[in-house]
């Protein structure tokens, strides 16, 4: 269990919050991670492991469209899968992984190539796009270490997102507590 994991759990479980995660290239590795958090199951609400590209559009609503064109391995891709996934299984946040493990590049894309994604109910001032957060990522190493460091960097990417929307409402209640100033 990471702490990452841990703090992702403990945030979306005081907020009272939901996730659900869609995943590719790490099969289960995120779900795994995260269900590894005693208490976990606060928050989670469940995972699709898409492994097929027809299971994208079939489970999560991917744009077949978009697949056909520009493969599995792509920043739309991932964001559709997390907002797909999101919807799916009823979340307030969802987040997906797609990309290349290896040991073969896939959909003309290198080993390494990784878009991880987020989507969730941003506030109007959160800086991400309608859609969600997308990264992308050129990850070196074997196919073990890509996975891992893509289980990391979703983590990291949700936490980051959840701790932006926590300072946010945080600051919003001490302008009301201090009359507005």
């Amino acid at each position: 269990m990471s702490s990452t994991a841990a703090d992702v759990v403990r945030l979306l479980t005081v907020r009272g919050e939901t996730l659900a995660v869609a995943e590719s290239l790490t099969g289960g590795l995120v779900a795994a991670e995260i269900t590894s958090v005693p208490g976990a199951s606060k928050a989670f609400r469940g995972s699709v492991t898409a492994y097929a590209t027809a299971l994208k559009h079939e489970l999560l609503g991917v744009d077949a469209a978009l697949l056909a064109a520009r493969g599995a391995v792509d920043a739309q891709v991932a964001a559709q899968m997390a907002v797909g996934v999101r919807e799916a299984l009823g979340a307030d946040w969802g987040i997906a992984t797609t990309g290349v493990a290896g040991p073969e590049p896939q959909d003309g894309q290198p080993v390494g190539t990784v878009f991880v994604a987020v989507d969730g109910p941003f506030g109007a001032d959160s800086g991400s796009a309608p859609g969600g957060k997308v990264e992308a990522l050129r990850l070196n190493g074997d196919r073990a270490e890509i996975r891992r460091e893509s289980v990391r960097s979703v983590l990291a990417v949700l936490l980051t997102e959840l701790a932006g929307e926590q300072t946010g409402n945080e600051r919003a209640q001490d302008t009301e507590q201090n009359g507005g100033f």
